[in-house]
């Protein structure tokens, strides 16, 4: 038989107080990185053979933007998304780290065109997800999304940082 001491107890209690306190400051500066993360907000339209699709974006421009992306998020809109662009075409890799919602993640050439979408993706997965080309844009959206708009490669998405991109 084994007996806890005081002592003990307390060095319990301390790791225990440590480990809740740790988990607060976190929450607290995950918060605080969201709010001073004001991504600029703008509209894109994705042209399918079912029409054209007007979508609310968030632009994560910066690195920091880019790294914190959708994580934490609980929800988000049907016709809403955020839109990670790049100077340069390039192999694209994104994750799913700290993302709670599922996402079809659409894969843009320079030009605008969809060049693959990767549906229905795992939230908290560390699994890498590539573009398998040269791209210069991910938009990413709620899981279904692309399905419920009837969104391929090789449909359109008209926005200003993808130049040449036009209208069916």
């Amino acid at each position: 038989m084994s007996y806890v001491t005081l002592k003990d107890d307390r060095a319990a209690l301390r790791a225990v107080l440590f480990c809740m306190l740790v988990a607060v400051l976190v929450g607290i500066m995950s918060m605080n990185a969201r709010a001073e993360m004001k991504m600029r907000h703008d509209t894109l339209t994705l042209h399918t053979a079912s029409g054209a699709h007007r979508i609310d974006i968030e632009v994560a421009e910066s690195d920091a933007e880019k790294a914190y992306g959708l994580m934490f998020r609980r929800s988000l809109d049907d016709n809403a998304g955020m839109l990670f662009p790049y100077p340069t075409a390039h192999e694209i890799t994104m994750w799913m780290r700290n993302t709670f919602i599922p996402l079809d993640m659409i894969f843009i050439r320079a030009d605008g065109t969809v060049h693959r979408i990767a549906t229905d993706t795992e939230p908290h997965s560390e699994n890498i997800i590539g573009s398998q080309g040269d791209v210069t844009g991910v938009l990413e959206m709620k899981a279904g999304s692309a399905r419920r708009l009837g969104l391929k490669p090789g449909d359109r998405v008209e926005h200003a940082h993808f130049k040449g991109a036009a209208k069916r």
